[in-house]
């Protein structure tokens, strides 16, 4: 079991992600972003783009639509006085495009695309549905035997390439009401590496910490004691720091 999963679904001007930050929170996110007209897509680092967050109710109406239960499901969602309005439903009665619609942003997708969203948020809820209503700690001991993966991959689709400009780091924060810049230094050694991630040893705990989270400059070399200015999210988020 990994403990993140995001899916990305490109075109040539609008994309969507969806993803799950953790098994243990009882939502999940879709962010939407445009191509803007210089040719540079949106960038979440820059407040660009949208972010909304589902509960474990809507999965449920979201996955009733991509059953063919219903044709089509609307919400809206309010968030610091904007109001946003969501729509998932199929373009006929054949059922095989379905519109993503969240506010400006509309997105297809093509039947498989659609099977591979409803594969995913099964798996989303069925895995929440576990982990969400455990105790904290029981949950933190079963999670602690199996590796956690950050390893995210800009993907391909619709023949449409995710920019290079693009700032495809999900390991970040969304719409989790106001993002922290805030930073704390901490003491640890790295002993692992992926391309998106650090395995840091702190004193005599381990863990994948997203490299984007990390705003100073690292020694790579393995097991040498140093200093790291870390973001308090993924602290918080990972109990190192109250």
């Amino acid at each position: 079991m990994v403990d993140s999963h995001s899916k990305s679904f490109f075109g040539q001007n609008t994309g969507i992600i969806v993803s799950s930050f953790s098994s243990s929170d009882p939502f999940t996110f879709i962010h939407c972003f445009k191509k803007k007209p210089n040719g540079i897509w949106e960038k979440p680092s820059s407040k660009e783009g949208k972010s909304i967050k589902f509960s474990l109710e809507e999965i449920v109406l979201i996955l009733r639509v991509l059953n063919r239960q219903t044709l089509n499901w609307q919400t809206q969602h309010n968030y610091k006085d904007t109001t946003t309005t969501i729509s998932f439903n199929w373009e006929d009665e054949e059922a095989e495009v379905l519109w993503i619609n969240v506010g400006k942003y509309s997105k297809r997708l093509n039947l498989a695309q659609t099977e591979i969203l409803r594969l995913l948020l099964s798996h989303f809820l069925q895995e929440k549905i576990i982990y969400s209503t455990l105790p904290k700690k029981l949950a933190r001991s079963i999670k602690a035997k199996n590796p956690l993966s950050l390893e995210i991959k800009k993907t391909k689709n619709n023949g449409g390439d995710l920019d290079e400009d693009y700032d495809a780091n999900l390991c970040e924060p969304f719409n989790r009401g106001v993002i922290s810049n805030e930073m704390t230094d901490i003491e640890g050694s790295i002993v692992g590496e992926t391309d998106k991630a650090f395995l840091i040893k702190f004193d005599k705990i381990e863990e994948w910490i997203p490299k984007s989270a990390i705003k100073s400059r690292s020694i790579t070399q393995k097991n040498i004691s140093q200093k790291f200015k870390i973001d308090n999210w993924i602290l918080i988020k990972l109990n190192l720091i109250p």
